[in-house]
């Protein structure tokens, strides 16, 4: 892409939506809302240096600083303690949003092995998109030499859209590859 997606929606994909959804007004087309990125890290309880490996990876790959997820319980069979360390997450607005959809979307799903393309059943019902990838190594930014642990990572994409059907043409029409 020459230009950026933001500006891009704005003036092509904003008005092929409004007919393709058949809305009179632009302000009715659903945007992104935000990209919440979370990195489950239940080793890092016990491995303080586990820990700082996701924050690591996390802020290299969303160019943002991650807050620490903590245990709101105790759960003695994964010896979770209350208020212990259990993640990491990112939330991402404006134009680092759009910036990292593009990247998700033209370089890093395209590099996922066998893919044929993003499941079209992860809508929750309210037009937002839920993913996730099994290791942070995909990413452009992260060297293979240099990851300690392969980590996953969930990827919510949260949307204005009040209907999974908006939700999907919106991703669809701002290039996320579904599946037939």
């Amino acid at each position: 892409m020459t230009k950026n997606l933001r500006e891009e929606f704005k003036t092509k994909i904003a008005k092929d939506l409004m007919g393709k959804l058949g809305y009179t007004n632009q302000l009715q087309v659903p945007v992104l809302k935000k990209i919440v990125v979370n990195m489950g890290m239940g080793e890092a309880m016990s491995d303080s240096k586990y820990l700082d490996g996701g924050l690591n990876d996390m802020k290299t790959i969303t160019g943002q600083k991650p807050i620490i997820t903590r245990a709101k319980k105790s759960i003695a069979t994964y010896k979770i303690r209350e208020g212990g360390p259990v993640g990491c997450m990112v939330t991402l607005r404006g134009q680092r949003m759009y910036d990292f959809f593009s990247k998700l979307v033209n370089f890093v799903l395209p590099r996922l092995r066998d893919f044929k393309g993003v499941s079209p059943k992860s809508f929750d019902g309210r037009g937002s998109y839920n993913l996730g990838l099994k290791e942070q190594i995909v990413f452009p930014e992260i060297k293979y030499d240099k990851v300690d642990n392969i980590r996953g990572m969930d990827i919510a994409i949260v949307t204005t859209a009040r209907t999974d059907n908006e939700g999907r043409e919106l991703l669809k029409a701002m290039g996320m590859p579904f599946r037939n």
